[in-house]
Parts: C-alpha cells; sequence; structure tokens
C-alpha cells in the first residue's frame, strides 16, 4: 500500500483565499482602512511574496485597491462606492448592447419612485427639503451657461435619489443615474459647442418643474410627486435622444466622469 504524495496547493488558490480575507476586511472596514504592508500580510498568512502580490492584483481588477509601484509603493483601500457600481454595471450592459434609449426607459420606471419614496418620508423637511430646494437655487442662478446648468440640474436627480430610504433601491437606481448623467453632460458639451444647447427660457422651466417636483414632496403627495417627475424626465431624455444617435451605452465615458464625481464627494 503506498502513502499518497501530499499534493501543493496552486498559488493561484492560495492567492484568491488571501484576497477572499482582505476584500472581507475592506468591506466590513471603517473608510480609510489601510492594508497591512506586503510583509506584513506574508507574516500574517505565512504565504509567498508572489501570491501575496497575486492577490492584490485579483482586488485591483475589482477596484478594491491602488497598488502603488516603486519607492513609496504600497496598497491603498478603497469601499466600492456608486462610481465603481456605475462603471461595472456599465460594463455589463455594454457588453449586452443595450442602448441609451433602453437606459432611458429603465430610468422612467425606476426613477420616480424615489421621488414618491422622498414623499413619503416622515423627517422629509428636515432632511430631503432643504437639500433640494438649495439646489434648485443654484440650478436657477445657471440658466444662461449649458454646461454647469445641466451639471447643477442633474446633481437634483441624483440627490433626490440619494434620499430613497431603501438601500437595494437607492443604490441600484443611483448607478444607473450615474451613467445616464454621464451621457447628458457629455451631450451638453457638444450642444453647447454647436450653438443648440436649450435656451435659457428652456432652462428656467426645468428650474420650475423641479420646483414642482419639490413642493410636492414637502407636501407629502408622492403620487403627484412622482407624476410630475416621470413627466419631466420623458421631457428631458426625448430632448438629448432625438439630438444624438441612439447608441450602445458607453461605460468607459461613464467611469471617466464618474471619477471627478466621486472626487466631489456625491453624497450616497
Amino acid at each position: 500500500m503506498t502513502t499518497a504524495r501530499p499534493r501543493r496547493v496552486p498559488q493561484r488558490r492560495i492567492a484568491e483565499t488571501v484576497a477572499a480575507e482582505l476584500r472581507t476586511r475592506i468591506l466590513a472596514g471603517e473608510d480609510g482602512y489601510r492594508l497591512p504592508t506586503q510583509e506584513q500580510l506574508v507574516q500574517e498568512f505565512g504565504v509567498s511574496y508572489p501570491s501575496i502580490r497575486e492577490a492584490l492584483r485579483i482586488l485591483e481588477t475589482e477596484g478594491l485597491v491602488t497598488v502603488r509601484r516603486g519607492s513609496v509603493g504600497g496598497a491603498e483601500a478603497h469601499r466600492p462606492d456608486e462610481a465603481s457600481a456605475a462603471y461595472h454595471l456599465g460594463l455589463v450592459l455594454q457588453g449586452g448592447r443595450v442602448t441609451l434609449r433602453d437606459l432611458a426607459e429603465g430610468l422612467r420606471m425606476l426613477e420616480p419612485m424615489c421621488a414618491a419614496e422622498c414623499a413619503r418620508r416622515q423627517d422629509r423637511l428636515e432632511e430631503v427639503v432643504p437639500a433640494l430646494a438649495a439646489n434648485v437655487e443654484a440650478s436657477a442662478a445657471l440658466v444662461a451657461d449649458g454646461v454647469a446648468f445641466t451639471r447643477t440640474a442633474r446633481e437634483f436627480h441624483d440627490l433626490l435619489v440619494s434620499f430613497t430610504p431603501n438601500a437595494t433601491v437607492r443604490y441600484m437606481v443611483s448607478s444607473l443615474v450615474a451613467l445616464w448623467s454621464a451621457q447628458e453632460e457629455s451631450w451638453a458639451e457638444v450642444l453647447t459647442r454647436r450653438g443648440e444647447y436649450p435656451s435659457p427660457a428652456e432652462a428656467e422651466s426645468a428650474v420650475r418643474v423641479h420646483r414642482r417636483i419639490l413642493d410636492e414632496i414637502a407636501a407629502g403627495r408622492a403620487p403627484e410627486a412622482e407624476r410630475v417627475y416621470r413627466s419631466h424626465l420623458a421631457a428631458t431624455q426625448r430632448l438629448l435622444l432625438d439630438h444624438f444617435d441612439d447608441g450602445v451605452v458607453n461605460a468607459s465615458s461613464a467611469g471617466a466622469r464618474q471619477a471627478v464625481r466621486s472626487a466631489r464627494g456625491t453624497r450616497i
């Protein structure tokens, strides 16, 4: 009878085990969590440097760490946010050849529900209304600047979704809104260069609708807030889709723009 020889565990499997443990720590940790050095990880897990480097590469492809090379190198941990969620969802939609018109239709189904849920919040007058009101006033001051107005007016939608009480809905819809917002901002830049951007009067009309939505939320009229929001969303989407071809969702442009938005500290 022969004794079975011990089989060596593949380096990739070891790296995946280490990556799984580090992933759990990053997701469960506080903001600003710092990974141990590679030397410390080698000592802690009792594995080789190549296994640790492979584990870090796995986490880097997931967007959970950034590995800096050189004399000041190291691994910086990142908790997932709406930017990374939008980017990865965008990759799925782009890979599935999902069109921007399809994305717009999906948003018309889901985003207006967030307005209704904000109107149902018992603390809406303290938490929701002041933030939305400040955004409306900021938008009103920018009606003559097409690109700046679009960016600020889009933040009204971002803010409203961010106040949706249900976390699952909030993160899901915010990712879709982020994809659309990135495209809308790039469209605004193109239209402004062409001199075709909607007039200040049309921008003022959008501000009035935002005020109406805000009033319905403040009054707690959820069905009306949802109805007005859906009608407004359809109108703004139609304005842009009529100017541009119905192309496929582009995750790359969304990823680049959301990195900028993330740096501004968009609330979720």
